[in-house]
């Protein structure tokens, strides 16, 4: 390893040690009972959930999936992608937040999110606990793989090798599982709120460095035009490749003629923004915020955010293919163009800490999936179901299990399948969307949803992702839109029709109903 690598690490070490740190401070605080450890007893003010809520939920997707998008096929898929992930998170704080919030906690204090849908609807065998439990098991092991590929393409560029084995486990997944297992929801929400500076600090200085390093707006237009519809957000840039490489002639990138993104293709791009509803990382910081008065701050402040960051990670992609042509040849490279460039503009120490923006994603957001998929094996499945009168002792050993059993295997999926972070968060994404999505609305703001309807909705959803994306899509043309889309429509109706076929809800749960609509916590 180069000097200068090693102040890089330096760098990134420093930022590493401060989140353990943290991890300590707050398992003083956490480790009491099960609501302190999975919701810290609703205590975030507005900043913590506004910032830990966008941090976990944009992942190292920010950082490394959308500008490698951006690098690779230009602005059109990047751009849609970017809109309707804005528009979904302003309608998602607007709208979801302070119903959610208040409603959890008039359905029995629900804790979590499967917790919550089954005392929504008085479930009282638990049907909706175990489904979405299940699902929150699965989508999250997906979700956590594409964070550890994060950290091994960090590292991997860190340490100059291919093999990112021992990196990725070491300084990735086993320091993320430390302060999570020992501070619980406080610790990760607490660094959530530092990584999410971190995440815009670190896009917004790479982005202008890079937009002076690569001669400003004339020099990047000019060093784009060539590359067909790279800049046409109506279009996409096709690259020529050979197996999935793309050509390098004279020192240039070649590109075929490029094709149209038509009207259906943005609106299945734009369906991203679906997600948001059915996200358990987001909604469980909206189940948190302390005072209901505080939720209109916490919007301001994550949709600022939001647009911030994914303007500068878009540009930063543009730029680096302006500035860094035939650098990086695959779809799975260009999700490094940010590492690339923060290493290029600034000494190594700095470099270190520019590109901890990485970590910071990653570790924002896999604490959260590790900490959801544990509460889902220990207070859903385990206290819920298995063993309704476990003490709170047991209940804390099971999470701590159930993470690190968690966190083996993202380790596992990253290294079995190490393909490009967009997609692997993508279908992570339209599985929880499909599934959470259509019924947290319809539980939110129709007081006619039945438990019947609950349990078919939740399911036809979850089953329509996995069957469209690995079936339904290949019959192109049509179908070969993501799968989210189809999913949360056919979801929406089936927790629709079935509704009014059921017998309606009880009195009980509807005066809760009522109660949630304008009650203030």
């Amino acid at each position: 390893m180069s000097a200068a690598n090693a102040q890089t690490l330096i760098g990134m070490g420093a930022y590493l040690l401060v989140m353990i740190v943290i991890g300590f401070w707050y398992a003083r605080r956490s480790n009491s009972n099960p609501e302190e450890y999975f919701l810290g007893k609703r205590g975030l003010g507005p900043w913590v959930a506004a910032m830990s809520a966008e941090a976990s939920d944009m992942s190292g997707w920010l950082l490394m999936g959308l500008p490698g998008v951006a690098y690779f096929t230009g602005l059109g898929e990047a751009f849609w992608t970017a809109l309707g992930l804005f528009i979904g998170t302003w309608i998602n704080w607007a709208v979801v937040a302070k119903r959610l919030r208040t409603y959890s906690e008039i359905a029995d204090n629900a804790i979590t999110l499967p917790e919550f849908f089954s005392k929504r609807f008085h479930d009282k065998r638990r049907i909706l606990t175990a489904i979405a439990a299940l699902i929150i098991i699965v989508f999250f092991s997906i979700y956590a793989s594409s964070q550890f590929v994060a950290f091994g393409k960090l590292f991997g560029y860190v340490f100059g090798a291919e093999n990112y084995f021992t990196a990725m486990v070491i300084l990735g997944a086993v320091l993320v599982t430390l302060y999570t297992l020992l501070g619980g929801f406080l610790a990760e929400s607490m660094t959530d709120l530092i990584q999410g500076f971190l995440m815009i600090g670190a896009l917004l200085l790479v982005m202008v460095f890079g937009f002076v390093h690569a001669g400003g707006f004339g020099g990047i237009t000019e060093n784009l035009k060539d590359f067909p519809r790279f800049l046409d957000i109506f279009g996409i840039a096709t690259p020529d490749t050979v197996g999935g490489v793309q050509k390098i002639t004279n020192g240039l990138p070649l590109f075929g003629p490029g094709a149209n993104y038509g009207f259906l293709t943005i609106v299945s791009t734009m369906a991203w923004g679906l997600g948001y509803f059915g996200m358990p990382q987001v909604l469980l910081r909206f189940m948190a915020i302390n005072r209901t008065s505080n939720i209109r701050k916490s919007r301001n402040i994550a949709v600022v955010w939001c647009f911030l960051s994914m303007f500068a990670a878009i540009v930063i992609g543009l730029i680096g293919r302006a500035y860094l042509p035939a650098l990086l040849t695959s779809a799975g490279t260009a999700e490094t163009i940010f590492i690339h460039l923060g290493t290029r503009f600034f000494p190594p120490l700095i470099a270190g800490i520019v590109v901890s923006g990485i970590l910071a994603a990653s570790m924002s957001s896999s604490d959260s999936y590790m900490l959801i998929a544990s509460s889902a094996v220990s207070s859903d499945i385990m206290k819920g179901i298995i063993k309704k009168d476990a003490d709170e002792a047991l209940v804390m050993w099971v999470a701590r299990i159930a993470m690190l059993a968690v966190t083996v295997f993202g380790v596992f999926l990253a290294l079995s399948d190490n393909e490009s972070i967009f997609r692997i968060v993508s279908y992570a994404w339209a599985g929880f969307g499909a599934a959470f999505g259509p019924l947290m609305l319809f539980s939110l703001f129709w007081k006619r949803t039945t438990l019947p309807a609950a349990v078919a909705g939740m399911l036809s959803g979850g089953v329509v992702v996995i069957l469209w994306k690995n079936a339904i899509s290949k019959l192109g043309g049509l179908f070969a839109i993501y799968e989210l889309l189809p999913a949360f429509v056919i979801s929406a109706l089936v927790i629709f029709v079935v509704s009014l076929l059921t017998k309606k809800p009880s009195a009980e749960i509807e005066a809760e109903f009522e109660k949630a609509k304008t009650a203030e916590f």
